[in-house]
């Protein structure tokens, strides 16, 4: 997996992870110990809790991974967190909350604008996705809405939804799917004991090169039991290569 930093020509290698981490409810320290491990630049976290001290757990992922945090996490969200280190500077919050259907859980989107050193500036958007088809097909939609014209962007989250799905072929007919364009550690991240389903995932709009992803076992300091007991899936890690300066 490539390392963050910056490159000659002003571009910007990049590690964003995407974890759902089923509302810290298992072992909120293994949580911290997989993220720590995997360097990111940028996590965008799902189900981090939102009905009991919200504020109080996200500050406390913060500050066990070493981050702060960035968009989301609120009512707004509904769950999606964005965290990042210190070398991420937020230009622009693009938090929504999305339309809800009568009877099913509130969704929003964590959304940010950011750089990162000399990089151009790109949009990073966390989402979980819904379980009832026809409104996670709608929610496939409006994700497209969070990528501006010109604007390199990235969108990671638990889409509860394989890539074989409608509203996954849909995102990927018009984005990268960075595990398909470059594949690298594990496909599959659900259910974290016995590995079947590929849910989760990060997508790049087409100016954004991948330069690898997938869930990040081996890697040098993620433990397959912290892996286990942490949550109820596996985190998606993705190495990026962020334009230069126009």
């Amino acid at each position: 997996m490539a390392s963050s930093g910056a490159e000659p020509d002003g571009a910007r290698r990049v590690r964003v992870l995407s974890y759902n981490v089923r509302s810290l409810r298992d072992d909120r320290a293994a949580v911290a110990r997989v993220i720590r491990a995997c360097e990111p630049d940028v996590v965008c976290v799902q189900e981090s809790p939102r009905y009991w001290k919200t504020e109080k757990a996200a500050a406390w992922l913060a500050h066990k991974t070493g981050l702060v945090i960035l968009a989301g996490g609120g009512r707004v969200a509904a769950g999606p967190l964005l965290l990042g280190n210190l070398r991420v500077d937020l230009l622009e919050l693009r938090d929504v909350l999305l339309p809800k259907t009568r009877g099913l859980h509130a969704r929003g989107f964590a959304s940010a604008l950011l750089r990162i050193g000399g990089s151009r500036p790109f949009s990073v958007t966390s989402c979980h996705l819904s379980l009832e088809p026809a409104e996670r097909l709608r929610q496939f939609a409006l994700l497209r809405g969070q990528l501006r014209p010109g604007e390199p962007g990235v969108i990671a989250g638990d889409f509860n939804e394989p890539p074989e799905g409608p509203g996954w072929r849909g995102l990927a007919a018009e984005l990268t799917d960075a595990h398909a364009k470059a594949p690298w550690g594990g496909t599959y991240t659900s259910v974290p004991k016995q590995p079947y389903q590929r849910i989760d995932g990060v997508f790049a709009t087409p100016d954004v090169e991948v330069l690898g992803c997938g869930v990040p076992y081996p890697l040098p300091g993620v433990a397959e039991a912290d892996l286990r007991a942490a949550t109820d899936h596996l985190p998606v890690l993705a190495a990026l290569r962020i334009p230069a300066p126009e």
